[in-house]
């Protein structure tokens, strides 16, 4: 392999490569570097971090010469935006924290420097993670490296990590991190036909990670293969005592766990998720999708989660109402972007100017939404029947793992990327329209994995969905690995960029 298509390769490859010493880590990282320059029209790197890249690559190849270097050691890494780098713009895509720069460290990103991973920038997202195709963020938006065709539309790589999942896509990074509030790991993923898993609440520390909805945020790796998720995911994992809701488990060893065997599992397939106006070619390709899984000698069973049809408007009344709780702290005071005040202007104009200035459209309206369904006449309507509605979907979750099903398989998206613009300017609900397959997953709190599973007749990649037990992301691995042999994914985008 020529040095110049070092950047092609998985994390698996290039681990093995640095071990065999026919590489360094500092030729990854220079190749990535190349790579994200040439690359200024997919909009995926938003800063890039190029000193500090190559820095950490020289340490990875000392550490790797000295012979004790984990998995992740000097693996040229994709950062989204909304996690916290020591020194490095942290904005969340959002005007309202430009010039931010943390004194800390996420907890994410510390496991993953820890283990030696290399950071080559900060990646773009929709704003504060609201949005499903990358088009709230204040960079602009990132674009697809996929295309119709020979047709010249620029597409969305879906969002909220569309930076992360351009760039992974595209060959800028051997992996990138996503976060997932309500599919913004899953959908992206499957738009640009990679994979992307979504952990266990609580089992990647959240801390140090602008906070969108607390109780539905996770961490997640988006990697070009389930292999590469395995060796990601666990490098971020672990208990973390600065976030409450963090997960006092081992980390097993989940790459060991991709035995490839699923002899007398049991796939669930939820009959609720056959939704009106479902393209042929999707309903086509969870079909076959189930067929795989039976070839390789798991059971396929008919289930139900009679919920489902209530998980967008739950989700749609939670996420807004603690994005306005944990979005209040951005009022100018301590840090960020602060409006230019009139003579006379007082501290209630200086908020009001402050977010008016600093918050897009997309923001606005979810801390509108939130705020009206947390105020007092509201709140019972609102708030804690949606609260009630959570538990009922999480409980058909439980009762259907109960009854002995391992994973439940579905698509990842309603439709392949669409062109940016062909959404935003409509209707926003159409634009909510493109989590109802992956919401009910951060609800419950359970694992869910996007894998690239085929190709539409215009040639964009479709994903599916396996969503696990909780806690048990070596075996939901193992299965999406599985899957992704039998599928035989392998297209790439042809460059254009």
């Amino acid at each position: 392999m020529s040095m110049t298509d070092l950047n092609t390769l998985t994390i698996a490859e290039a681990r093995d490569a640095l071990r065999r010493g026919e590489v360094t880590s500092l030729d990854l990282t220079e190749a990535c570097l190349a790579a994200i320059e040439g690359a200024g029209a997919l909009g995926a790197f938003v800063h890039v971090t190029a000193d500090l890249a190559r820095d950490q690559a020289r340490a990875a190849d000392a550490r790797i010469a000295a012979g004790d270097a984990p998995a992740m050691c000097g693996i040229p890494l994709g950062i989204k935006d909304l996690f916290c780098t020591r020194g490095v713009p942290s904005q969340a895509a959002s005007r309202i924290l430009q010039g931010f720069r943390p004194e800390y460290e996420s907890t994410v990103t510390q496991n993953l420097f820890d283990a030696g991973a290399v950071m080559l920038g900060k990646l773009n997202m929709d704003e504060f993670a609201m949005g499903s195709s990358n088009e709230t963020s204040c960079y602009g938006a990132a674009v697809n490296p996929w295309r119709r065709g020979n047709d010249a539309t620029p597409l969305t790589p879906g969002g909220s990590s569309g930076g992360s999942a351009s760039a992974v896509a595209a060959d800028l990074c051997l992996a990138a991190t996503g976060t997932d509030t309500g599919g913004s790991i899953r959908q992206p993923a499957a738009f640009a036909g990679i994979t992307g898993i979504k952990p266990t609440y609580g089992r990647c520390s959240r801390w140090g990670i602008v906070a969108f909805a607390s109780s539905l945020d996770q961490a997640g790796p988006m990697t070009k293969s389930v292999r590469d998720a395995a060796i990601m995911l666990g490098a971020m994992c672990g208990h973390d005592p600065k976030d409450s809701t963090s997960a006092d488990l081992p980390v097993p060893d989940f790459e060991a766990l991709l035995t490839g065997d699923i002899r007398g599992k049991v796939i669930g397939i939820p009959r609720e998720y056959r939704m009106d106006g479902m393209p042929a070619e999707i309903e086509a390709l969870w079909s076959e999708g189930a067929a795989m899984l039976r070839d390789a000698g798991a059971e396929i069973r008919d289930i139900s989660l009679p919920h489902t049809k209530y998980a967008l408007p739950a989700y749609y009344v939670i996420a807004p109402a603690e994005a306005s709780s944990n979005l209040a702290r951005y009022d100018g005071v301590r840090y960020g972007h602060r409006a230019k005040l009139a003579p006379g202007d007082g501290i209630t104009e200086m908020y009001e100017k402050t977010r008016a200035e600093g918050f897009g459209p997309e923001v606005q309206r979810r801390v509108m939404v939130g705020t009206y369904v947390l105020s007092a006449g509201f709140y019972d309507a609102y708030y804690n029947r949606a609260r009630r509605v959570r538990t009922l979907i999480k409980r058909d979750f439980e009762e259907v793992f109960a009854a002995g099903v391992d994973a439940i398989l579905t698509p990842a998206t309603p439709s392949a990327a669409f062109g940016l613009g062909e959404m935003a300017e409509a209707d926003p609900v159409q634009m909510y329209l493109n989590d109802v397959f992956t919401v009910t997953v951060n609800l419950a709190g359970l694992p869910g994995i996007a894998v690239p599973a085929g190709l539409d007749r215009q040639g964009l990649p479709l994903g599916l969905q396996l969503i696990g037990r909780p806690w048990e992301e070596g075996d939901l691995l193992n299965t999406a690995h599985v899957l992704e042999d039998a599928a035989g994914f392998v297209a790439k985008p042809a460059k254009w960029w």
